[in-house]
């Protein structure tokens, strides 16, 4: 992108003080291109900034500032991230988008599957649009944690659950992550007949491998509603099978927590309620 346009610059700011407005572009920051939000945030961190700005007239100033470490400059940019949502590549088999009724506010139909929104707000994402200068990022920025939708380790099931024929070897970013020491927290959106049974004691396993890099591991029941269309037959949990979940994940925590100080999967509250169970402590 040419720059980030800036849309706002709140009274009383040090950015209004530097004589910056609204519609100016930055262009850089000491020397440097901005990429997004995560680069700017990570500047705001310097007692001392030069600011490349473009004025509306075309005219460029360089503002020299200073500033206390963290304190923001009071600038709003044309794009939240400084750059566009990076959406949703997949077509999973329990989409819940693609099951909600038609007719309502767009906003609802849009899929994001953004990186930064997964380390600044936790959106959980799924890998499969990162490139490969996103992850080198995320590493070198030390982007920690990530919220990450695996759903299973298995690489030709998952690139049959997410319909997409990269979501197996994108798998393979969870141990770049790992070895770069990223805290991740990780979920599993399980479909009876899919990813359950034999397949959700392999993904339980293999994050387990992780665990110094992977914090948590939530087990969540597909959600299904009346307006599922081109989408999988699937069939939701019944109450003994919600039971069956349950014995399975807290048989596993029980072996966890012998070894470690945490759980570290969890069966979701739904479990719970559809089994009739009691919650635990």
């Amino acid at each position: 992108m040419d720059g980030h346009k800036i849309t706002d610059v709140l009274n009383g700011s040090i950015a209004e003080e530097a004589g910056v407005e609204k519609n100016d572009i930055l262009l850089a920051i000491n020397g440097t291109e901005i990429t997004d939000v995560i680069d700017y945030i990570e500047w705001m961190e310097s007692e001392e900034l030069e600011l490349h700005i473009r004025k509306a007239d075309g005219e460029e100033w360089i503002i020299d500032i200073e500033k206390e470490p963290g304190e923001d400059l009071g600038l709003k940019f044309e794009y939240d991230l400084m750059d566009k949502e990076r959406y949703c590549r997949n077509k999973c088999i329990f989409c819940f988008v693609d099951q909600l009724p038609k007719g309502m506010r767009d906003s609802l139909y849009y899929k994001d599957d953004d990186w930064r929104l997964s380390f600044l707000v936790g959106n959980y994402i799924t890998l499969t649009n990162l490139s490969e200068c996103d992850v080198d990022r995320i590493v070198e920025k030390h982007i920690s944690p990530l919220y990450i939708s695996v759903h299973t380790t298995n690489p030709e099931l998952r690139k049959r659950m997410l319909n997409n024929r990269f979501a197996g070897d994108v798998l393979d970013y969870l141990y770049r992550m790992a070895d770069a020491g990223i805290q991740l927290h990780t979920q599993i959106v399980l479909c009876p007949g899919w990813n359950d049974g034999a397949e959700l004691d392999r993904t339980i396993s293999d994050l387990w491998e992780l665990r110094k890099s992977v914090q948590s591991l939530a087990v969540v029941p597909v959600g299904l509603t009346g307006h599922m269309e081109n989408l999988a037959a699937l069939k939701p949990f019944e109450p003994n099978q919600a039971a069956e979940v349950i014995r399975q994940v807290e048989g596993w925590q029980k072996r966890f927590r012998s070894q470690w100080d945490r759980g570290f999967v969890y069966a979701a509250d739904e479990f719970y309620v559809l089994a009739g169970a009691d919650f635990t402590p």
